[in-house]
């Protein structure tokens, strides 16, 4: 999990149109923003796209932030939009029949591995970081952005509420169901090294 440390921006200067503000505001969120855009999308053309349209739409409504939850929060909210639509985009262009299910059914996870004999080092090597990337994008789009901002971008369960205007129950609900299906997923590359290890 990454946790995201940003700096005191000054909300009055950007209302104000303070253009270093600004600056620093682009400098604080571009990394977590575009690592965001990239693992929703899974393309670093769309993803730059949304990095480029989300400062555009935070200059555009600054003077509408009503300060109610966090600047980041607020940040990451017009992020996770413009990766949405992204995708709602690049979907309504492919036919119905080879569209991937991307309901929100639960669906009950076949194959866990028993992950505990792994050394450390198999979970942080690339190729275990390739994997998980991966299975991420194989998440249904509503599951993925509720991990990415939870479980990836530290967002705590009241952040990732606010940011994507759902119910705590919804997101708990989604961030469960999410981990379950990469578990799932990845259960056949781990259970691969288990074998290996033993």
């Amino acid at each position: 999990m990454t946790e995201t440390i940003f700096p005191e921006i000054s909300i009055a200067a950007l209302k104000a149109g303070d253009r270093a503000e600004f600056a620093r505001l682009a400098a604080s969120f571009s990394t977590p923003i575009y690592r965001l855009a990239l693992k929703m999308t899974g393309d670093p053309s769309d993803a730059e796209d949304v990095l480029q349209n989300t400062f555009l739409k935070a200059l555009q409504h600054i003077h509408g932030f009503e300060e109610r939850s966090s600047l980041s929060t607020w940040m990451y909210r017009i992020a996770a939009n413009e990766a949405l639509m992204t995708l709602r985009r690049r979907k309504s262009q492919i036919p119905v029949d080879e569209n991937p299910d991307d309901s929100d059914e639960e669906l009950a996870p076949m194959q866990f591995t028993d992950w505990c004999c792994l050394p450390e080092s198999e979970f942080v090597s690339a190729e275990a970081k390739k994997q998980l990337d991966q299975a991420i994008q194989h998440l249904p789009d509503s599951l993925r952005v509720v991990f990415l901002l939870r479980d990836i971008e530290g967002l705590s369960i009241k952040e990732t509420v606010e940011a994507l205007n759902l119910s705590e129950t919804a997101v708990k609900t989604r961030l469960l169901r999410a981990r379950l299906r990469l578990r799932e997923k990845l259960s056949s590359y781990f259970g691969e090294r288990v074998r290996e290890v033993s």
